[in-house]
């Protein structure tokens, strides 16, 4: 069996483990993807859980499968949230994943994801070339969009996965996942996924479900071939963002891991 091979079994077993387990998934997100983040985990087959304050979110990343630290929408009370639930993640050695929206353009929320990672490393740091730029000490992009591409900012990805000895996930027409040495492009999806608000942050959300069933590398490269394969299969009857929107959700739940793991275009 290839290094391919395998990986595509990989893929294909944390997808089934995922709906097999029902993960709890804890989303620290922002305002305008909270619903959506949670309506593509409950296809997957997660249990979502948006505990963001911070008399609760440190106790409940004690017990949650997975946690996800968006930083779209960062207020003083739900900063206090992520950094009690970081800090539970750290007690409890489990790992996390960082959503760094708008990160280099705006300096508190950039302060604070750099905050983040140093108490305590993400498994994953998933975000678009310009807050992966950003988080790396670069000016960042023009607010939650992107102006460099992936492959541009391969640098800047690798120092963070060698830093913080985490897997980083670069969205973009074609996604980039670096894991230590090793690179895997995903070319699958479309760009109606940039028409309907949250994708990338639900893209975040199931990467933190599936790192409860698999390793990082696997889980970055797993949610991102389902959420992108389900993509391809939603544009086949989807006649604009709204129809897109609500059949990406039905392909979300209708898609196995077989199915996900066979469909990936990975290079």
């Amino acid at each position: 069996m290839t290094n391919g091979d395998q990986l595509r079994a990989a893929m294909s077993v944390a997808v089934d483990e995922f709906r097999r387990t029902v993960p709890l998934v804890q989303c620290l997100t922002n305002i305008v993807a909270a619903q959506w983040t949670a309506n593509v985990l409950l296809a997957a087959g997660a249990a979502p859980a948006m505990v963001d304050n911070p008399e609760e979110a440190g106790g409940f990343a004690e017990v949650a499968s997975g946690t996800l630290v968006n930083l779209g929408t960062p207020y003083p009370d739900t900063v206090a949230a992520m950094r009690a639930a970081v800090e539970a993640r750290r007690r409890s050695g489990a790992g996390w994943v960082l959503d760094p929206v708008a990160v280099g353009g705006l300096p508190w929320r950039t302060e604070i994801a750099r905050e983040l990672v140093r108490a305590h490393p993400p498994a994953v740091i998933r975000g678009n070339s310009s807050e992966i730029a950003g988080l790396a000490g670069a000016a960042g992009g023009r607010g939650v969009d992107a102006t460099d591409r992936p492959e541009d900012v391969l640098p800047a990805a690798r120092q963070l996965a060698d830093e913080f000895d985490c897997v980083v996930a670069v969205s973009g027409e074609v996604d980039h996942i670096v894991a230590g040495d090793e690179l895997v492009r995903v070319h699958n999806g479309d760009v109606m996924m940039t028409r309907v608000t949250g994708v990338g942050c639900a893209l975040g959300a199931l990467m933190s479900g599936l790192v409860s069933v698999a390793e990082p590398r696997v889980a970055a490269i797993t949610a991102t071939a389902w959420l992108t394969v389900a993509a391809d299969r939603a544009m086949a009857t989807a006649a604009g963002p709204g129809s897109f929107a609500a059949i990406l959700l039905d392909e979300v739940a209708a898609v196995d891991g077989a199915t996900i793991a066979a469909a990936a275009r990975l290079s």
